[in-house]
């Protein structure tokens, strides 16, 4: 995708590691679900970027691949993913998409699967489960792909977005083909958080959106 920015969809930090890039789910594989006749090879491309950054730890918050199992096809794609970026360290934070993910992160030494990160009092999990009983300063997540609407001239679009509730802030997908659910009601999809009443929107490039409020109905 030309003049993509994986900058704008991702988060890098200064932990006790050195720098740290943060990333949300990346649903490696998604063409199989949705139609697409022609490969993207973003996998490809979202490893040229980390190599880029150069971090000392990368932390993917779940749902590194799209297809609840793991085919033949799915596994390749990751194992091909894996083998660009064996040099940096990786913690992945378990999500729902990523039954099996097992069988090709067991082949990288680097590689690590988890069920949540805890790191300079900072949590890093997907979002889909129960908030983990650790104490913390303030978390990360993915999980429900946050997006809002706005008016651009007479047009409303969607546009990816971090959102921030309290001390949670929750990272767009970095998949550049995969468009956002609005916030309104994806939070509902994040246990813990589905009573909330309001957050604040963030572009990628830090431009703040404002105060949004969010509805509770089931």
């Amino acid at each position: 995708m030309k003049n993509f920015s994986y900058d704008r969809l991702s988060l890098e930090l200064k932990t006790s590691f050195g720098r740290t890039l943060v990333l949300a789910d990346l649903h490696i594989a998604f063409e199989l679900s949705r139609g697409l006749r022609v490969r993207t090879k973003f996998e490809k491309s979202l490893a040229g970027f980390i190599k880029e950054k150069d971090p000392e730890l990368v932390i993917i918050l779940g749902d590194i691949k799209e297809p609840l199992g793991m085919s033949r096809f799915v596994k390749k794609l990751l194992m091909e993913f894996f083998s660009e970026i064996a040099e940096y360290m990786v913690v992945i934070t378990k999500g729902n998409h990523d039954g099996k993910i097992e069988e090709v992160t067991k082949e990288f030494r680097d590689v690590s699967v988890v069920g949540h990160f805890l790191l300079d009092n900072m949590l890093f999990f997907h979002g889909h489960q129960n908030l983990p009983e650790v104490e913390f300063e303030k978390a990360f997540l993915g999980h429900i792909h946050p997006a809002i609407s706005l008016r651009i001239g007479e047009k409303i679009r969607k546009v990816k977005c971090f959102f921030k509730v309290r001390d949670f802030l929750i990272l767009p997908t970095v998949n550049p083909y995969i468009e956002g659910f609005d916030v309104r009601e994806g939070i509902k999809m994040i246990p813990f958080l589905k009573d909330s009443s309001s957050g604040e929107a963030f572009l990628g490039d830090g431009t703040y959106i404002g105060k949004i409020e969010l509805n509770r109905k089931a």
